[in-house]
């Protein structure tokens, strides 16, 4: 009989019919071992995605860290280039200072340096930026230096109208973007936007580097004196980089003043 099959294929079509009627029991005889391995690979692949993509949110966290640094570092680079440039302009010796802290004081206007007397820094320098005169210095020790900025209220620098030479004085106003100009008669010839450059008088700010631009002039007929506000030209509250510098009539390597001065210079 199986070698009349063999020859014949009389079996062919019964054959047909049962592996129709024996296909969905197969299938459901291998169904919980398929869907075994395919929830297996199913839960590798996801844990294998879970880990790719916390790496990859690793990787794009550090690569955000480290943009923020190089743009922190551009920054810095163009302040330092700025001053640089700026240090080619000031006549005199100069030095880069960084600011170490910042006094936290009501109306005190002060900033601590890297900078001290082993760099031959002194009582009474000038500090500046790539923009204008910032303040001087006031104490001094072997590593670091204060400063006071020219808005401190015990601060006052010598300072003359650029268009016309008339000089005056600014005061600090305590407020980090104003600057008091005292004693100009109501009659004087100064006007809104005048620039204002250090006069050079005393000897302790080199004459001609920006101060402030008039900002405010209030006239009175009942007052002798005009109420003149200015805005500081260098970046008092911003700037991480400085320069101090040495005067021509304050050669570097001398001795300290006994006293230093409370204010800046004396009214011209």
């Amino acid at each position: 009989m199986m070698m009349l099959d063999h020859r014949q294929n009389h079996m062919d079509s019964i054959r047909s019919v049962l592996s129709v009627v024996v296909y969905p029991i197969q299938y459901l005889v291998n169904l919980p071992r398929e869907s075994g391995s395919w929830l297996s690979e199913t839960l590798i692949s996801r844990q294998a995605l879970q880990e790719e993509n916390a790496s990859l949110r690793a990787q794009e966290l550090l690569l955000k860290f480290r943009l923020q640094k190089l743009e922190a570092l551009k920054a810095e680079n163009e302040r330092l280039r700025q001053l640089l440039d700026s240090s080619t302009k000031v006549e005199e010796r100069v030095v880069i200072a960084e600011l170490l802290s910042v006094d936290m004081a009501p109306f005190s206007r002060r900033v601590t340096l890297n900078k001290g007397s082993l760099d031959g820094v002194e009582v009474g320098q000038p500090i500046l930026d790539a923009d204008g005169i910032l303040g001087q210095i006031v104490t001094v020790t072997p590593l670091t230096s204060i400063a006071t900025l020219i808005t401190d209220p015990s601060h006052a620098v010598p300072v003359a109208v650029n268009r016309n030479g008339l000089r005056a004085i600014a005061v600090g106003s305590g407020k980090p973007n104003r600057l008091e100009l005292s004693h100009i008669p109501n009659n004087a010839d100064i006007r809104e936007g005048d620039l204002l450059v250090t006069s050079g008088l005393g000897g302790r700010f080199p004459s001609g580097y920006p101060v402030a631009v008039v900002s405010e002039i209030q006239r009175s007929p009942d007052r002798p004196f005009a109420m003149i506000h200015a805005a500081p030209i260098g970046n008092l509250e911003s700037s991480r980089e400085v320069l101090i510098a040495w005067t021509a009539s304050r050669p570097s390597g001398g001795k300290n003043p006994e006293e230093p001065p409370a204010s800046g210079d004396e009214a011209p």
